[in-house]
């Protein structure tokens, strides 16, 4: 049987104008035709991009912001078309990019269903043996008359996704678009999407979390700087993902801007995950640990104490921790540089960037304290409690423990 989805060799390319474009007169318009073109730059949103969908796949694609899968779908879904290469599609596509795309706003919502599913290419009656599940699951019968100007964004959403969910097309595309709804609403999709695969239904499904990807896809794309780094097992994919490109080797030697008698300094930071990759890109629940590599510059030094902070974005600390805290401090080995770890269990923190700062205390006098972070960690929702359940959380941390009746 041929793949369902065949994209060949895509790529995408868009025109970047890096002069400034103020209000222009027409006699402006006209001078600019004859300028030069070295403001513009090429940009490669997707480049040589090729893998198959088989019928029933059920595909996570999965990126940092920036890799080209919001391009992508837009390319399959027949929004944009490619700068080269070609998509051969076997069956309907249904997709959810942008809240309200393919919906009229001055019509209600019971005419946007029925022309929303003739664009995807549905029948009448198709369109109507679905019409009242569709509305039921939008939760909007009582405004399904009412024009969809007047629904709030979620109302849209609701109804967008009971559209291409419900009516019966073989290839459905999410994007991340489900974020903007509530909790309930997201796990209510989650539950329609896993549905939807269990029918033998194609699914594309593009999100930063990690937790909804790996429950509902077993395949995996990983985009990265518009080109394909990875395609196979969703397990895999999403290590790949989180260790691609996503460590910190700067040469903390270099920072200027330090505090303390240096003669313990801090030369290197990076962070390796459980299957010991080098990443600063981890999970909530993940057990990962802290190098700090140490430059000795006085050899007659004896009890060294490391410590190191995290803070938010907002450079607000969220906590700290010193070796001197556990009784332990280390004494130098003879070499000109040695190598401490700090290993951190059931990783709790739920920012989205934490970075890292550093102090090194010697024989009880400071010695080395940057005035600017060595290093960052990028997280994302990882299953915390290993209930296998899609929780998004919005809190800044998490705890572990034992409820007891």
């Amino acid at each position: 049987m041929k793949p369902i989805l065949e994209i060949q060799n895509v790529s995408k390319k868009f025109r970047i104008n890096h002069e400034q474009q103020p209000y222009l007169s027409l006699r402006d318009s006209i001078t600019n035709i004859f300028k030069s073109k070295n403001s513009m730059e090429d940009f490669w949103a997707l480049k040589d991009v090729s893998f198959n969908v088989e019928q029933g796949d059920t595909i996570g694609v999965i990126g940092k912001n920036g890799a080209g899968k919001s391009t992508l779908l837009k390319i399959l879904s027949k929004i944009t078309p490619p700068s080269s290469g070609k998509i051969i599609g076997r069956g309907r596509i249904a997709s959810l990019l942008e809240v309200g795309t393919g919906f009229h706003p001055e019509l209600s919502g019971r005419e946007n269903i029925l022309m929303n599913g003739s664009i995807l290419g549905m029948r009448r009656f198709e369109i109507l043996k679905n019409f009242d599940a569709i509305v039921d699951f939008a939760g909007v019968e009582k405004f399904i008359d009412t024009p969809l100007k007047h629904y709030s964004s979620g109302m849209q959403l609701r109804l967008a996704f009971a559209v291409a969910a419900f009516l019966e097309n073989e290839i459905l595309i999410i994007d991340e678009v489900l974020a903007v709804g509530d909790a309930e609403f997201q796990k209510k999709c989650m539950g329609k999407m896993e549905d939807v695969s269990k029918s033998g239904r194609t699914i594309l499904f593009v999100s930063h979390n990690m937790p909804a990807v790996k429950s509902l896809c077993t395949k995996g794309v990983v985009l990265q700087k518009g080109t394909v780094s990875y395609s196979g097992p969703i397990s895999e994919s999403i290590n790949q993902y989180l260790t691609t490109d996503n460590y910190e080797d700067k040469n903390l030697e270099l920072i200027e801007k330090r505090r303390g008698n240096k003669k313990v300094i801090f030369s290197k930071f990076n962070v390796t995950t459980e299957s010991n990759s080098l990443s600063n890109n981890i999970l909530t629940g993940d057990t990962i640990e802290l190098h700090f590599t140490l430059k000795i510059s006085d050899a007659t030094v004896s009890n060294i104490d490391v410590g190191f902070s995290l803070h938010d974005i907002y450079d607000e600390m969220i906590t700290c921790n010193y070796s001197s805290y556990q009784n332990q401090v280390f004494k130098i080995d003879g070499d000109n540089y040695m190598k401490v770890r700090f290993k951190i269990y059931d990783f709790p923190f739920l920012q989205s960037k934490i970075f890292v700062k550093g102090r090194i205390v010697v024989d009880n006098e400071e010695s080395d304290w940057p005035q600017e972070n060595i290093g960052s960690l990028s997280v994302e929702q990882g299953d915390f409690y290993g209930t296998g359940r899609f929780e998004e959380m919005k809190i800044p941390y998490l705890l572990k423990g034992d409820w007891k009746s």
